[in-house]
């Protein structure tokens, strides 16, 4: 058994490719219908997938552990409780 932070999970990549979507296509473009932008949608897909780029973690644990630490010592009057 394996145990991943709720924060780590496959969904997250996910998320951050859809975001990718919506940044590069969805917000910056200008779709004249439903079907223009289903278009775009799909070119953008197929050029993504001819040269797909893989997510990768770039924090340990114990960094994303400590960011959240300090985090929650600024959101917290107290600090974070053991």
């Amino acid at each position: 058994m394996h145990f991943t932070p709720t924060g780590s999970s496959w969904t997250n990549q996910v998320e951050c490719w859809f975001g990718l979507l919506t940044d590069k296509l969805i917000r910056r473009g200008v779709h004249t219908s439903v079907q223009a932008l289903e278009n775009d949608i799909r070119t953008w897909i197929q050029t993504w997938n001819e040269d797909p780029k893989p997510f990768t973690w770039t924090k340990t644990a114990d960094g994303i552990l400590k960011s959240l630490a300090d985090y929650l010592t600024k959101i917290t009057p107290s600090g974070p409780k053991k």
